[in-house]
């Protein structure tokens, strides 16, 4: 049954009604939708704030943080150039008092050859060969062992000699390195000489003569050392004034190398309880080495020996006591041992004394001299320095 007339306008605004609530519920949800977008925009564009603030903030301390160190640098730069400047004029200075100081010493003499002196001296020697030897000390060790080694460190070249002065309270190191040079270099003590592997911190002797080998000596406040002049000369030098005292033509006809494994020694000059001694060898008797005694005061040589010691295979030797020991090795290097022993006073023969053996390290010993004031023996074995710490014994025990 369709609607008649009258029921169409309501039925017209039944459905725009209806129309007009489902248009504003979906505006609504909308509306709704939107809101929850705009906050969500709100909440990120305040944290992108927050974080920009931070950052900006963190950038601006970093900036100050640079530019203060920056100002440091510049004053610390400021402050070494000064210092730098300031070094520069006292090594100046110095340099300048230096000089003065080296025109103010005499010139070194000139070192003659009295050979009338010499054969006196060789008539002297060979007459006492075969007296008996005073003792000037009551010393009567032997050397037991090696009680102790260190190695100190690795310095210059591979053969050279380090040593300190046995008489007095000096803590000095003296340095030659190599076998053929002119300048020594003293450091003040052990510690800087430890701790420092370039020569910045030590003196500079520079010697009127260049020296030869390895066999010199620190003793009494006087450098004892070989010098080649045609034949070998031992030079007496005051460390105090820089200049020679005295010096000495060994009294022998040709000299050869005293030891077989350090072809460039031909006197070695060492010190033990009973004062200065020369250890060499000569062309008359090649095959074994030779002991003299000399005077600290005037080079004289008191005394001689042709020691039953050979010169094959022997590296170095020293002196303790009165008693001479020769230190043997083998053409590749193994390990450093004493034996053969020669005892001036007849005491102590080879057969009686112990066999010392000292540790292999690196070579063979260039040079090992004994201090009688410390028991110790200062070595140079392939460039580097050792300190052997000898124990000892009386000879009548052995």
């Amino acid at each position: 049954m369709l609607p008649g007339p009258a029921m169409a306008p309501r039925l017209c605004l039944l459905l725009g009604a209806l129309l007009a609530g489902a248009l504003d519920a979906q505006q609504q949800q909308f509306m709704e939708y939107m809101e929850r977008r705009l906050a969500v925009l709100e909440e990120r564009i305040a944290q992108w704030h927050d974080q920009s603030s931070r950052y900006s903030t963190e950038l601006r301390d970093f900036k100050n943080q640079v530019i203060t160190m920056m100002e440091n640098m510049e004053k610390e730069r400021e402050r070494l150039h000064t210092e730098v400047e300031t070094t520069a004029v006292r090594v100046e200075r110095l340099e300048r008092e230096v000089d003065y100081l080296e025109t103010q010493n005499p010139a070194p003499p000139c070192v003659e050859v009295d050979e009338k002196l010499v054969e006196n001296q060789v008539a002297t020697a060979k007459q006492r060969k075969n007296e008996k030897y005073d003792k000037l000390t009551d010393c009567s060790d032997t050397i037991s062992q090696v009680k102790a080694m260190k190695i100190l460190k690795r310095f210059g070249s591979t053969a050279g000699l380090w040593t300190k002065d046995p008489v007095g309270t000096s803590e000095k190191i003296y340095v030659f390195d190599g076998t053929a040079n002119d300048t020594v270099y003293v450091f003040p003590r052990m510690r800087e000489f430890t701790l420092f592997s370039a020569t910045r911190k030590a003196a500079r002797i520079k010697l009127p003569h260049p020296w030869v080998g390895t066999g010199h000596l620190v003793y009494g406040g006087h450098l004892y050392y070989i010098r080649q002049h045609g034949t070998f000369q031992v030079i007496k030098f005051n460390l105090a004034n820089k200049t020679i005292v005295d010096s000495s033509v060994f009294p022998a006809e040709e000299q050869i190398p005293v030891f077989g494994l350090s072809a460039f020694n031909y006197i070695d000059v060492v010190a033990d309880e009973e004062g200065l001694w020369a250890i060499y060898a000569t062309k008359e008797n090649e095959k074994n080495i030779c002991l003299a005694k000399l005077d600290p005061r005037s080079l004289d040589i008191e005394q001689m020996w042709d020691t039953p010691c050979p010169r094959e295979n022997a590296e170095s030797a020293f002196v303790v006591c009165g008693t001479l020991y020769v230190v043997y090795n083998t053409r590749l290097p193994s390990r450093s041992r004493v034996q053969c022993v020669f005892d001036v006073s007849g005491t102590l023969s080879s057969e009686d004394a112990s066999l010392v053996y000292f540790p292999k390290r690196y070579g063979s010993h260039s040079s090992m001299k004994y201090n009688p004031k410390e028991r110790h023996i200062y070595a140079w074995d392939d460039g580097y320095q050792i300190i052997y710490r000898m124990e000892m014994k009386k000879k009548t025990e052995v």
